[in-house]
């Protein structure tokens, strides 16, 4: 059994690696971190103001939350969290909520609009907050479970990546717990006693594809232990000539260079 400090610095250390591995931050950067009040944006938010006291660069940090108006939502536990952490912060408030439920047809999930909405909402506050980075709490469970969900039933090859640039190509968006266990994550979250605050607009939908490939995972390492990290590693471990993308890779000119080869014979 691990003990919390063992955890804590796996964390770090994962997260110094894909800060590192995938050049996320830099000097003098400001840096927008989105915090929903659930365990990975709480874990997040601390592992980068780790960073911010040993880095040898230079760079600000701001929590923001999208008050969502979502019935229940407790208005006070991320002020009063962030004061006593003495973390700069924002609170937006917007009834994305409502335009949710109204929009969306009864019986289908709700994740794909509230996306849609949160996103664009977030974007403009780190441009109104002078932030040229903006942080999300996705983890390595989630890298994975992306790439299962988009080549079971989008039929694509792709995942979340930990670092791309928004659309209009003016924002830079990180994934600093990109390599970071969720099962590591669950328990230094405990042991922080973080002020989680449930989702009940999405959590509650029983028929997400997500959690049936989540399950499909845990049973996966239930029977071969360590699965999730050769599939992390499949993922940057990639061979384009291998696969079918004739966008990646221009299969017309191997045949020239064979014909060529032919040629000389």
């Amino acid at each position: 059994m691990e003990t919390i400090e063992q955890i804590t610095k796996k964390l770090q250390r994962a997260t110094g690696e894909a800060l590192e591995q995938f050049s996320m931050i830099e000097d003098g950067d400001r840096i927008m971190v989105c915090l929903s009040g659930g365990k990975d944006s709480y874990t997040m938010l601390n592992m980068l103001l780790h960073f911010q006291k040993v880095a040898p660069i230079y760079f600000e940090v701001v929590a923001v939350n999208l008050d969502q108006k979502q019935p229940g939502f407790p208005v006070d536990i991320l002020p009063n969290y962030l004061n006593k952490l003495g973390v700069e912060y924002k609170i937006i408030e917007k009834n994305t909520y409502k335009v949710v439920m109204e929009k969306t047809p009864e019986g289908k999930t709700t994740c794909s609009l509230c996306s849609r909405l949160r996103r664009g909402t977030l974007y403009e506050a780190a441009k109104n907050l002078k932030c040229n980075k903006l942080a999300l709490g996705h983890h390595r469970n989630d890298v994975i479970e992306t790439f299962l969900l988009n080549f079971f039933f989008a039929g694509k090859l792709e995942t979340m990546p930990p670092k791309f640039k928004n659309d209009a190509g003016d924002l830079v968006i990180l994934r600093p717990l990109a390599l970071c266990k969720e099962d590591d994550i669950e328990i230094y979250s405990q042991h922080m006693n973080f002020p989680i605050i449930p989702c009940n607009l999405c959590g509650s939908q029983e028929n997400l594809q997500r959690k049936k490939v989540k399950q499909m995972i845990a049973d996966w390492e239930t029977d071969f232990p360590d699965r999730t990290s050769v599939m992390m590693n499949a993922l940057q471990n990639v061979s384009p000539s291998h696969l079918l993308d004739r966008k990646i890779y221009d299969f017309s000119l191997l045949q020239d260079m064979v014909s060529s080869d032919d040629a000389l014979v």
